[in-house]
């Protein structure tokens, strides 16, 4: 969750903290000291030590949270703080959790116990199968009412292979024990410590992981939450710019990379940077010869399908895509970015009109990601037409839409750049049917939209009753080529659940790698995934919390914490209540 920029421009790199060699080679040397050991530790002592991070999670929470509110402008208190504990905190903890329980799995049968089914996906390819992996408790089924998940698998991945291929790093730890250098994201706080966990935990690799400058304020808390980790010796925390993240990547000790950032960072890590790495990359000449798995970013398209919507219905809607623009102030990989409508549907204009007063109520925010103002000054200036919403000034941007993109414009900035700030565009496709509509949408989203982490589509219910347009959205689904897919809920859900894989749609080479390679979360340790789709209602009751709109979700989110440490009937009420009460 990153910046991604256009196919040619590199992004601003923070500045970093003086390089101090000595620091990070003993970071190393104490991690390397526990690979072998690390890679002898049973389940039973992984669980114990998650048990420890989870508890220490709860306590490290509340000093997490004021210092992230304190660098992002968000009041104590507000709803904005909520947002951030959801997605800094929460995310984490529940990732913490359900590795946890997968990892108590294998030491009881030898691998992770999803709870299906597994099928045959409607339009794969070949047969290809679908692992059902939420909910998976009766907690889930209550917090997440109507909502499924799915891990489809690569095509030729059979019954056995998923179960056979199951914690792969647990049946032969020394194939895959060593180093591995996490090269943490700079706006959301969960996304390092979720990768140490992917790391350590899935992959079976000691870490070192390095903070963005953006963000290194966090690395007390850090600490603090995964102390278990670093008292065992198999994790350290550095903090650095450039320069410390191109030593630790091309140290002999280290033996594998993870990268959260842009494909430009990606591209100077592994070729080298100016026309040196220009010229190695049309090559294809490795400057890194190491494994590298990735997380890069993504020009996420919305489809919203033609149907007869409600006022209640455009309501809400506006207010979903809404909050998938303005969550963390834009700077998010999965930012709603290119909103795709039908041009002959009749109620694109009330939807608009509907979005346009939802933003008019959402405060605008600090811009603290370094770059923002240039980057959404290259839109304005793209498309003078766009509509600033909201307030201005000392730091803080408007949110910004742009309508009436021309699709047949493929070089247009809004389909090839994440402009990470509060910017999203909309154009409209011709078609005949709604069904032609959908198709022409994967399509146009497959080769015009810029990278393959994440969409949404929004279709009504009573509009899926329709043969051609169900016939339509089983081959959507299929067919769009992106890690993460939402289907009347955001996209962002893929990443939050846990039990989903997130990370880009395989088979980018590196010479092409857009929005990466690999995946983590992934708590049932799958070893071929293809993509996570996650399906919700068109419409839930009561409004999810996470809602940009939502009064007062903060008692909510604190509740919900306790619960994914410590899931009970009784902390199950306690957020059921809250949440009714928001």
């Amino acid at each position: 969750m990153a910046i991604s920029t256009t196919r040619g421009s590199v992004p601003t790199d923070p500045a970093g903290t003086p390089l101090d060699t000595a620091v990070l080679d003993a970071a190393l040397s104490d991690v390397g000291a526990r690979v072998s050991s690390w890679a002898a530790t049973s389940p039973a002592a992984r669980a114990s030590l998650l048990d420890r991070v989870l508890q220490d999670t709860l306590g490290a929470a509340e000093g997490w949270l004021a210092d992230a509110c304190r660098a992002k402008g968000l009041a104590p208190g507000s709803p904005e703080a909520a947002e951030e504990l959801f997605a800094g905190i929460i995310t984490f903890a529940r990732m913490a959790r359900l590795l946890r329980d997968s990892i108590r799995d294998i030491g009881r049968s030898g691998r992770p116990r999803y709870p299906g089914p597994v099928s045959v996906a409607p339009e794969g390819i070949d047969g290809q199968l679908r692992v059902g992996v939420f909910p998976d408790s009766r907690y889930d089924r209550m917090l997440f009412a109507r909502t499924t998940g799915e891990v489809w698998m690569r095509p030729g991945v059979s019954r056995t292979d998923i179960d056979a291929g199951q914690a792969r790093s647990y049946r032969d730890p020394d194939a895959v024990k060593g180093i591995s250098v996490v090269l943490g994201a700079g706006n959301v706080a969960s996304l390092g410590p979720r990768d140490v966990l992917s790391k350590l935990f899935v992959e079976g690799r000691v870490v070192v992981l390095k903070a963005n400058p953006v963000n290194d304020y966090l690395v007390p808390h850090w600490e603090r939450a995964m102390r278990a980790l670093v008292d065992a010796g198999v994790l350290r925390i550095v903090r650095g710019g450039a320069e410390a993240g191109a030593y630790l990547t091309n140290h002999p000790r280290v033996d594998e990379v993870h990268i959260t950032g842009s494909d430009k960072t990606h591209d100077a890590i592994v070729f080298g940077p100016g026309d040196d790495g220009a010229r190695r990359k049309a090559a294809g000449e490795l400057l890194l010869d190491k494994p590298v798995t990735c997380e890069l970013g993504n020009v996420s398209p919305i489809v919203i399908v033609p149907g007869a919507w409600s006022g209640d219905d455009l309501l809400y809607q506006a207010e979903h895509v809404a909050t998938m623009l303005v969550n963390n102030a834009g700077f998010n990989c999965l930012t709603s970015r290119v909103i795709i409508t039908h041009a002959g549907w009749p109620q694109r204009e009330a939807f608009f009109g509907a979005l346009a007063q939802t933003l008019t109520r959402i405060p605008t925010r600090l811009a603290y990601y370094p770059g923002a103002a240039a980057r959404r000054d290259a839109f304005v200036q793209a498309h003078p037409g766009a509509t600033s919403i909201g307030a201005s000034g000392d730091g803080v941007l408007p949110w910004t839409l742009v309508r009436d993109v021309d699709p047949g414009r493929v070089d247009d900035i809004a389909f090839n750049v994440e402009a990470f700030c509060g910017v999203m565009a909309e154009t409209a496709l011709p078609a005949a049917s709604t069904a032609a509509y959908i198709d022409a949408a994967v399509d146009f989203c497959n080769s015009v939209v810029w990278g393959t982490l994440s969409a949404t589509v929004l279709v009504h219910p009573d509009t899926e009753r329709d043969p051609d347009v169900a016939a339509a959205m089983r081959r959507a689904v299929a067919h769009l080529r992106y890690g993460g897919i939402g289907v009347n809920i955001w996209h962002a859900t893929v990443f939050a659940l846990g039990a989903t894989t997130w990370g880009a749609f395989p088979g980018h080479p590196v010479t092409d790698i857009q929005s990466g390679t690999g995946v983590v979360g992934n708590a049932f340790m799958f070893d071929r995934p293809e993509k996570s789709v996650v399906r919700g209602p068109f419409r839930s009751r009561p409004k999810p919390p996470w809602f940009a709109t939502q009064r007062h979700p903060l008692p909510v989110m604190r509740r919900l914490l306790t619960m994914e440490v410590d899931p009970s009937p009784l902390h199950l009420a306690s957020v059921l209540t809250a949440a009714l009460r928001s």
